[in-house]
């Protein structure tokens, strides 16, 4: 079999390592005699596996005791509106960075009052806005961000900081890097990017926030029933929190997350230059000091172009180039499974199409 370079947004790549190590016991986990799919999510190594994947994150982002992770369904789709469900009283303030960000301040919109403290909206998403932007209104319950956005290409490089309670999508950089958690409330990843498969979002609370959520929301949807029942009120997603485990060992056994950053500036880095030295012929979407280490977009002079250069990636084993139908262009999404090997293919091959065209 021979595997491709994978730069899809997620789904999206994982560590060979680890695809190998869910292959070679997924018949018997844990000497149980039976599949990770197939054992009760009650069971005693169930649970043994869950808290190991939650001491694994915990070390890795060095998490303060006064914070709980947790496992739950529905994407951070189901997250826009969640947050909002358990937390919005007054009014929520949004960073609006990208079409994720705007998402979720209109699905809280159903739910209270919402505004934009500080947008890159009127320019494309193309950029983070600067601190001084930033307008807090009276009343505010907490203040919403998205920490990189897939879709456009742009990443905080730096979080910033509020009086009031800080809210954040990780869902496209989560373990990327080192993270200080304390600076934020509430941080919530899906983890189809950089840490499993589709259908498990992570929570991590703090106490002090979760005392202060509404209760007059359906239970399956407060985030203090997930948090009460050690995230077993329903039936968890088993095998994505199982992977999980794996890519958390996977980190550790790497550098751990000072390592994971190192790996992802210099593959970045390769890729950026490739834009950087075309002359124009590729043009980056973002601004330089936003560029996105997860997501690097760019447009060619035509779409015919971009159509060709998408369709001859591929038929190289380079895939997944395409961009998000609401921006155009192309996509390579270089998440920390997506190796050096991968983004040295990936500039060696826009050097070539940029010579041939």
């Amino acid at each position: 079999m021979k595997r491709v370079y994978n730069f899809n947004a997620g789904p999206s790549a994982m560590p060979l390592d680890v695809l190998k190590a869910v292959q070679a016991e997924f018949l018997d986990f844990n000497h149980t005699g039976m599949s990770i799919v197939e054992i009760s999510h009650r069971s005693a190594a169930y649970q043994d596996m869950q808290d190991e994947t939650v001491g694994l994150m915990r070390r890795l982002l060095q998490v303060p005791d006064d914070y709980h992770i947790v496992f739950m369904q529905g994407g951070g789709s189901l997250q826009f509106a969640m947050h909002a469900m358990n937390f919005l009283k007054r009014r929520g303030g949004y960073l609006n960075t990208g079409v994720w960000s705007d998402k979720a301040m209109k699905a809280a919109s159903f739910f209270g009052d919402v505004y934009e403290v500080a947008s890159s909206k009127a320019d494309g998403f193309s950029y983070i806005p600067k601190a001084d932007t930033f307008v807090v209104q009276p009343d505010t319950d907490y203040v919403y961000m998205t920490s990189n956005n897939t879709i456009h290409g742009t990443e905080w490089h730096g979080y910033p900081s509020f009086d009031v309670p800080l809210f954040c999508d990780m869902s496209s950089d989560f373990m990327s890097q080192p993270v200080d958690v304390s600076k934020f409330d509430f941080i919530y990843a899906g983890a189809q990017k950089n840490i499993g498969p589709a259908g498990v979002v992570v929570a991590i609370i703090k106490d002090s926030l979760l005392a202060q959520a509404k209760e007059d929301v359906p239970v399956v949807l407060q985030y203090k029933t997930y948090v009460d029942h050690d995230s077993t009120y329903n039936t968890p997603p088993v095998f994505g929190i199982y992977f999980i485990n794996k890519v958390m060992h996977w980190l550790e056994d790497n550098g751990g997350l000072e390592g994971a950053y190192r790996r992802n500036v210099q593959k970045a880095g390769i890729v950026y230059a490739a834009i950087d030295g075309s002359d124009g012929f590729y043009r980056g979407h973002a601004a330089a000091d936003s560029r996105s280490l997860m997501n690097v977009t760019f447009n060619l002079p035509t779409a015919e172009l971009e159509a060709a250069f998408v369709a001859q990636a591929a038929e190289r084993g380079l895939v997944g180039l395409k961009g998000h139908r609401s921006l155009g262009g192309c996509r390579a999404s270089i998440y920390n499974a997506v190796t050096e090997e991968g983004c040295r293919a990936l500039a060696e091959f826009m050097e070539e199409f940029r010579k041939n065209h």
